[in-house]
């Protein structure tokens, strides 16, 4: 008797290298979109390394392109070190007819592109790149005293 291979999920082929908790705190989340993006090969290295930080950077569009700023890669530490920027900006690659809706979007609203995860897929390096609407302060408050009651919540149910 012949087995079938069984067919991985697409959950079970990616390993997330970097989350950025700062996004989600910070902002509403609208709609999130998933994009390559384009490094040279010590970058790869030390993102495999888990030496990569994406607190504070953020996607911009230039012309039809999209440009990832502020994303820190620490230079690999077995090569070469010198005249590397561990926070240049990297081309962020996707099809043209996403850009074009992503651009439509942000000239609408006051709206921004945040990276909110690192992952590789199939040895392909990819950011989650999510649309976002920045939170006041009030926001943020309500979110903590939201977590704060919940917890509440679940310690009385414990001691039921």
């Amino acid at each position: 008797m012949i087995k079938k291979k069984d067919k991985k999920s697409p959950e079970e082929n990616t390993a997330i290298i970097a989350r950025n908790k700062k996004a989600l705190r910070d902002f509403f989340i609208l709609n999130t979109y998933e994009a390559g993006i384009a490094l040279e090969g010590f970058e790869v290295k030390s993102i495999r390394d888990h030496k990569v930080n994406l607190k504070d950077s953020y996607a911009r569009l230039k012309g039809t392109q999209l440009f990832l700023y502020n994303m820190h890669i620490s230079p690999y530490s077995k090569g070469r070190t010198e005249d590397i920027n561990p926070t240049r900006t990297r081309k962020l690659l996707m099809h043209r007819r996403e850009i074009n809706k992503i651009a439509g979007k942000l000239t609408d609203r006051s709206l921004t592109l945040v990276p909110l995860n690192l992952y590789i897929k199939k040895n392909l390096v990819k950011v989650e790149l999510a649309l976002a609407k920045g939170k006041l302060k009030r926001d943020k408050r309500r979110d903590i005293q939201d977590r704060e009651h919940d917890i509440e919540i679940k310690r009385a149910l414990k001691n039921y």
